[in-house]
């Protein structure tokens, strides 16, 4: 799945918060995780997708990520809640 798929997406959302949030409640699909981002924001988001079997998609930069989420700021997670 590309950044594509995020920027099509009805409904997503960014930050570390907003993300575990939308884990924790069952409503995400799907979970982007940028590879130049702080592992100990990102190893809780990791840990819980893989409790809740959520497909992890990796990018390489936060930049590329909150472009693709449509953010002026770069983004170290995000989910897509519906497609």
């Amino acid at each position: 799945m590309s950044l594509e798929e995020i920027k099509r997406a009805r409904v997503f959302v960014a930050g570390t918060r907003q993300t575990m949030k939308a884990l924790e409640n069952g409503s995400a699909l799907a979970v982007y995780i940028a590879g130049d981002a702080d592992e100990k924001v990102t190893a809780p988001v990791v840990q819980l997708c893989r409790e809740k079997g959520i497909q992890i998609y990796n990018v390489d930069t936060m930049a590329e990520l909150g472009k693709a989420c449509n953010i002026k700021v770069g983004a170290a997670v995000a989910a897509i809640i519906e497609r």
